[in-house]
């Protein structure tokens, strides 16, 4: 029976992909990596159907300790320490690209596939070109993003050595159990807390069941190594509709009108964040005031994926905020 190691399955996209991989009924073996301190109802759904190991991903020595006396037919990576969240850079370094750097070699040493989840914020929050595509060029605006380009670079190397390595990028993403971006502006639109500037804004967010698809046809296909895709919904939406779809379902009509803000209302909030060194903040006025968007074509032609529409998937988000 082949053996699957798989990080990160208390996120939202770890656990997705890990449901992913179980409904598909295969012959994997799975292993997951959890935190230590990881309490018991995050994994109790499924702790039955695999084998838990508790290693701090930032543990690099129990990690490697750990690899060196097992084996692997597959890895996926998906556990990280994300951005905008009070960790020392250290902290960030080990966990999001030591712990990468020796899954990869263990990977390389057995011939094992390697499957990495990266970000699509290797290009900056705000992408200097738009859709950001594989030549876009990588912007470590913040440290999350830095290790996020570095672990790239690394695996692109190891590939040149034989590395069975591939690359997804997801954009934000929501669904079941997110507590991000998507499901504070679903919160904020329905207290009519959520400022929007007054301007044509194009957001790229990414279904969890998209990602989650890609990671499982990773799985069950051969790829080129070295392979790298961008994923998010079919096509970006504005802002602007976004918002009014999701208060409609809410209170049954578009939004108001109260929070419409000009332009340098955005820049001074920025400018008064980045003051401040505050990651969260800055990435908050950026993404509802600029436009990010990427190229996802060449993952729905090759994977042959089920289109998502962030209208009217959001539904998704909307539903869990209201505890449906």
């Amino acid at each position: 029976m082949p053996k699957l190691l798989i990080t990160g399955v208390t996120g939202l996209i770890g656990k997705a992909v890990l449901n992913g991989v179980l409904a598909k009924d295969s012959d994997w073996h799975c292993t997951a990596l959890i935190r230590p301190e990881t309490k018991a109802q995050r994994y109790n759904a499924f702790s039955t159907q695999l084998d838990l190991v508790k290693i701090d991903l930032a543990d690099i020595k129990g990690l490697k300790n750990f690899l060196a006396h097992n084996s692997f037919d597959a890895v996926m990576h998906i556990g990280a320490l994300r951005g905008g969240r009070k960790f020392t850079k250290n902290e960030f370094l080990r966990a999001n690209f030591l712990s990468t750097q020796q899954l990869a070699e263990h990977s390389l040493q057995s011939g094992a596939k390697f499957m990495f989840c990266s970000s699509v914020g290797v290009f900056g929050a705000i992408p200097e070109e738009l859709p950001a595509n594989n030549q876009t060029e990588r912007n470590p605006d913040n440290f999350y993003h830095y290790t996020k380009i570095e672990s790239e670079k690394m695996i692109q190397r190891a590939t040149l050595k034989g590395l069975k390595a591939a690359i997804l990028r997801p954009s934000i993403t929501y669904g079941i159990g997110d507590r991000g971006f998507p499901y504070q502006m679903v919160k904020m639109v329905h207290k009519k807390h959520f400022p929007l500037i007054n301007k044509r804004i194009w957001i790229h967010l990414c279904n969890v069941n998209t990602i989650a698809n890609a990671f499982v046809w990773l799985l069950e296909n051969d790829y080129k190594p070295g392979l790298a895709l961008n994923v998010a919904d079919r096509e970006p939406v504005q802002l602007h509709q976004l918002v009014n779809f999701i208060s409609r379902e809410l209170r049954g009509s578009n939004y108001g009108s109260l929070l419409r803000l000009d332009q340098q209302f955005f820049r001074w909030g920025e400018k008064l964040a980045r003051l401040a060194k505050n990651e969260l903040w800055i990435s908050r006025f950026e993404l509802i005031s600029r436009s990010w968007f990427y190229q996802v074509s060449d993952t729905y032609e090759l994977m042959k994926l089920p289109e998502t529409f962030t209208i009217p998937d959001i539904r998704l988000t909307i539903s869990d905020y209201l505890g449906k």
